[in-house]
């Protein structure tokens, strides 16, 4: 703060300056933990003068701090019953000299109304110092400084301000009855993929909830600003989207044949956000800039995984050196090389095929497998599929669940209807699993609308069928900012080539999480050989 006073009162004022920053960075610190919101609260300098001593007011009238003030002064965090408190301003944390200024701007903040989410790519909030003089700044969390490279702070704001529009009109359109029909059916497993929507439908369920809860008018509208800021990408779509569509079939009164036959229609996989028709020549060149501008040309070259670079959920163990029981003394005599005869208790015993869910598979077995066996029957249809993942390891991501922080440029494609064993060189008989992996989507962090599948990684199998064409991109799994120009995306993927076939080592058995299953394994453990029927997940 720049001052050239010496009167008693202002030397006091002075001397607290440093604590009263500190106070400003400590509840900065301790609000902005769980994301920020801006306010339509009025200029708040004025305030902050209005309420020092008037003797001092000159000496504290500073341009660097009046637009730190009034350009970070209003924002706030909300608390989940829609409440806000301010991000800077808290009477009780600061010297007593400041109080009266920072209560004044406590309240204003307070009483205002949220209008956006707040993000920002700077450092530094504000200018610490000129010279030799201190002023009002923040440094924020490094978390917190917006990093992007699809899109700026302001667009990302102006992003979630539409974001919020939607979601209103959405809102407005459905009733919580709806949107209750749409998650019983949906929860049901009587719809087509119905995953894909599901996760959607029940944070919409909650949301209704929660504001219905919630008698305010204001209050609901800062419970919704919370929901847009922190929903999964595209849940804020929902006219647009395939549970618009539901909840529309469902208003109208569809009887439940016809809700299902519509919506297993739209949600086919050679249908669902996949482009009929071929890109037009101005959608080739808006995807041209939006690739230049995000840097993305090397992220469209993809290869197929190895087994080696999988983040994997279980893989074969070496098995452990029998024990000879009837051995005496040391193992070093003239009989060391002899071998005892074996009771008949300790011999193998074939015990008949034990029927279970995965769930109890993965909790009672899996742990002490030392080897697992797929038995691959001749002419039957699997959902067998491939891994793959970026060529470059430094090509920016583009896949819903990769990011900046945690790198996972992995995703897996199989056939609409399975295929056959053979195509992917598969012959009958039980086929060793060289690990066991979650769908690339669920590695790190759960995505509720992409399936919790497992992959049974299989010795030498590979796509024999793809190995000439199509590079895997579906635009149901890229980043958003790619929805516009899906179109290019599809065509250049139909027409790419998969790099990486010799290497390829990540395919195997999809097995769904959805529905019965059929998969006969065995598995041998320090006990020997067991074999089990995979009727169901859980």
């Amino acid at each position: 703060m720049a001052t050239q006073s010496t009167t008693a009162v202002f030397d006091g004022a002075k001397n607290r300056y440093p604590d009263f920053l500190h106070a400003i960075q400590t509840t900065f610190k301790n609000s902005s933990k769980d994301g920020l919101f801006t306010t339509d609260a009025p200029e708040l300098w004025h305030l902050f003068l209005k309420h020092l001593p008037e003797e001092v007011r000159q000496e504290y009238t500073c341009s660097a701090c009046r637009h730190f003030v009034n350009h970070f002064g209003s924002l706030v965090r909300i608390d989940n019953d829609g409440s806000t408190h301010s991000a800077l301003w808290h009477k009780q944390s600061v010297p007593a000299f400041f109080q009266a200024s920072v209560a004044a701007m406590q309240q204003a903040v307070e009483q205002a109304s949220v209008t956006g989410v707040f993000v920002s790519s700077l450092e530094v909030y504000g200018k610490p110092h000129t010279g030799h003089w201190r002023h009002m700044a923040l440094t924020p969390a490094k978390k917190m400084i917006w990093q992007s490279l699809f899109m700026n702070a302001g667009q990302y704001r102006a992003k979630k301000l539409e974001e919020f529009k939607m979601l209103s009109r959405a809102l407005n359109e459905f009733s919580a009855a709806t949107v209750d029909t749409a998650v019983r059916l949906l929860r049901s497993d009587k719809l087509y993929r119905s995953e894909k929507v599901l996760g959607v439908a029940e944070w919409l369920k909650d949301l209704y909830a929660t504001l219905n809860h919630t008698p305010n008018i204001k209050l609901k509208t800062h419970q919704q600003w919370l929901a847009v800021a922190k929903a999964p990408e595209g849940f804020c779509h929902v006219r647009s989207s395939m549970i618009g569509s539901l909840l529309e079939d469902i208003e109208l009164g569809f009887e439940y044949e016809e809700i299902r036959a519509r919506f297993a229609e739209k949600m086919h996989p050679l249908q669902y956000q996949r482009p009929q028709t071929a890109p037009s020549a101005g959608n080739i060149q808006q995807a041209e800039k939006i690739i230049e501008q995000l840097k993305a040309k090397k992220a469209l070259e993809r290869r197929y995984a190895r087994l080696d670079e999988l983040k994997l959920f279980w893989q074969p163990k070496a098995k452990p050196l029998a024990k000879n029981s009837k051995t005496l003394g040391t193992n070093t005599g003239v009989f060391a090389d002899l071998v005892a005869k074996q009771s008949t208790a300790s011999q193998a015993l074939e015990l008949p095929t034990e029927t279970m869910t995965w769930e109890k598979f993965q909790r009672k077995v899996l742990p002490n497998a030392l080897k697992i066996e797929l038995l691959i029957k001749n002419k039957q249809r699997l959902e067998l599929c491939a891994l793959t993942t970026a060529v470059h390891a430094d090509a920016p991501p583009i896949l819903q669940w990769d990011h900046l922080e945690q790198r996972n440029p992995f995703s897996v494609y199989l056939y609409h209807g399975g295929s056959e064993p053979s195509h992917w060189g598969l012959k009958t008989g039980f086929v060793e699993v060289t690990g066991l992996c979650k769908n690339p989507p669920h590695w790190y962090k759960d995505l509720s609308h992409h399936h919790k599948g497992m992959i049974f990684i299989l010795s030498k199998a590979r796509d024999l069928a793809r190995q000439t064409a199509g590079l895997a991109l579906f635009p149901e799994t890229l980043k958003s900012e790619f929805h516009p120009i899906r179109k290019t995306i599809e065509a250049f993927s139909k027409q790419g080539k998969l790099q990486g076939f010799e290497e390829s080592s990540a395919c195997g058995l999809f097995m769904n999480s959805n529905g019965a299953l059929n998969h006969r394994l065995r598995v041998t453990t320090e006990l020997g050989a067991q074999e089990y029927l995979l009727d169901r997940w859980d």
